[in-house]
């Protein structure tokens, strides 16, 4: 791979339209057809502990309902009695209901510290599937929308830990090896966050294999972990399954990579449920390791003896670090301090400067190490042939949304630039030409920006049209310029206007909150917790 590099975002001005005058509002109607759902939508509000921004990014604005980018005009939900709903349109005077494509074997209301249901259109035929308790499914579906073989399978589920949402995956076949790679988002606590928010976001990048066509078992092979302070706008496994595109306020690092679960199967189980005692971060200069100490203990309940190849750490009495160091240590000058939260602070300065410790104490597993942000950065330098690492600064191109133009390529994403939104899609492959500027939607990124209650941003795949939805009722959709049928004239600069972009509005016959908002070639799907909305936006096939 490439080592990491600063690249740009090329704008192809002949995508740019300098003379753009405005939307003109159109009055035209919009036909628009409501179905009343059978069960409510599985809406998860959030809790009183998931009270930072980062949470309503991720869970407070999750949209629920998912456009199957396969199959034109697909759409899926989940409702509270743990069904994957669906609806494809053919013809919209002739509408269905919501079909029943799935159950989960879980009873979601049991959990309560769940988060949404989730899931992503891997391939034509496969999909994962999440919960929201912490169980990812591997489901295989034959082909969706044909009746004679779809057949919604398991394949594979397992408990991951904390509860998450998908946010990504792909599906791969190299040499009759099918495995698929998926991508979770995860906001824990970080217990040593003091000054902070208190918690951080994490994505997991998990790789599930079947290893040839008579093994029928798939099975968990990688997992890799990033860690990082904001929830990203953007998140995508490269189509070859080399590395991850990320778009984010702030920056991710690995803080676990590469770990092979085949070989590390036969790790002692008692080793991994220890609780952790201790937490250590380390400089080219010293080691830091904080202890969290008991309520009643005092100065004179701690004895620390220090050794230049050796610590020794008792509290009331009880031995609770003891061990050879990693490596060698300057005894007389390392140190001890209780600090103001009732944590004891352990410093340790290295011997050999600049020598990276693997661990601290040899063979001891009951700590946890914290990598800072210069270490990570360095890490992730080194560790360079397992992800492109391109580095864009986006600067003041304000993130709007993402849409999946072609389902074999990556998500594109639309940027703000100056007046304009501006459509890229990534090249994983082209490394010399990263992100291409494939439309344009002019005057939008100003527009947007004055839709204070807005909450769901798409637009079309063929990019005829954007449009964003409020909170409460109301969708606005703007549409590219297309030939005037009449003549107009531009009284400023006396000329004729050769063609006009239509604005139209559409307000829902509602007063549900809009949970989703889906946008394809013809129509846009809007869900709301007992009601899924069809606006039909063009009628041309």
């Amino acid at each position: 791979m490439e080592v990491a590099a600063n690249c740009s975002l090329r704008v192809k001005r002949p995508l740019l339209d300098p003379r753009f005058e405005g939307y003109k509002l159109s009055l035209e109607p919009l036909p628009c057809y409501q179905l009343e759902l059978d069960a409510a939508v599985a809406e998860v509000k959030l809790r009183d502990d998931q009270y930072t921004l980062e949470h309503m990014h991720a869970f407070g604005m999750y949209n629920y309902l998912h456009c199957d980018s396969w199959y034109q005009d697909s759409v899926y939900y989940v409702d509270n009695l743990g069904r994957i709903m669906n609806l494809t349109v053919m013809l919209d005077t002739a509408l269905g209901k919501p079909r029943e494509v799935f159950r989960l074997p879980t009873d979601l209301i049991a959990y309560d510290n769940r988060l949404c249901a989730s899931m992503h259109f891997t391939s034509s035929t496969w999909v994962t599937l999440s919960d929201g308790t912490g169980r990812l499914y591997l489901i295989g579906t034959g082909e969706r929308g044909n009746s004679a073989s779809e057949k919604w399978e398991i394949m594979f589920n397992e408990e991951l830990g904390n509860p998450f949402i998908i946010i990504h995956s792909i599906s791969l076949l190299k040499a009759e090896e099918h495995s698929i790679a998926t991508l979770l988002l995860r906001i824990e606590k970080e217990e040593l966050d003091m000054k902070g928010s208190g918690f951080y976001v994490s994505l997991e990048w998990v790789t599930i294999n079947k290893k040839n066509k008579d093994k029928k078992k798939y099975e968990i092979t990688k997992r890799n972990i990033l860690r990082g302070k904001s929830v990203p706008h953007y998140a995508a496994i490269e189509p070859d399954g080399n590395g991850l595109m990320i778009v984010s306020y702030k920056s991710f690092t690995f803080v676990q990579v590469g770990q092979n679960l085949e070989e590390s199967k036969d790790e002692d189980m008692s080793e991994k449920i220890k609780e952790t005692l201790y937490y250590w971060q380390q400089t080219e200069d010293d080691l830091t390791v904080t202890i969290s100490l008991p309520e009643d203990c005092t100065k004179e309940d701690i004895q620390i003896q220090f050794l230049p190849d050796h610590v020794n750490v008792v509290l009331k009495g009880q031995r609770f670090l003891e061990g050879n160091l990693y490596s060698s240590i300057d005894h007389e000058s390392s140190t001890w301090i209780i600090k103001e939260n009732n944590s004891l602070e352990i410093s340790l300065i290295k011997k050999n400067e600049g020598l990276t410790w693997p661990e601290l104490v040899v063979g001891d597993k009951q700590g946890e190490f914290i990598r800072d942000s210069a270490q990570c950065a360095a890490i992730a330098e080194r560790l360079m042939h397992l992800t492109s690492d391109e580095l864009v600064n986006l600067g003041s191109n304000q993130y709007l949304f993402s849409v999946i133009v072609d389902p074999k390529e990556m998500p594109c994403f639309c940027l703000r630039h100056d007046v304009d939104a501006l459509l890229w899609q990534p090249h994983s492959s082209n490394q010399d030409d990263m992100w291409e500027h494939i439309a344009t939607f002019n005057a939008l990124g100003y527009v947007q920006a004055s839709k204070r209650d807005k909450k769901f941003f798409a637009c079309a795949p063929n990019y005829s049209y954007a449009a964003l939805c409020e909170c409460l009722r109301r969708v606005f959709i703007y549409r590219q310029p297309t030939p005037m049928s009449t003549v107009l004239y531009n009284r400023k600069e006396g000329r004729q206007v050769g063609q006009v972009a239509k604005q139209q509005v559409a307000s829902l016959e509602t007063s549900d909150p809009i949970l989703g908002f889906q946008a394809t070639n013809e129509r846009l799907f809007v869900l709301t917790t007992k009601n899924l909305f069809l606006i039909k936006v063009n009628t041309e096939n």
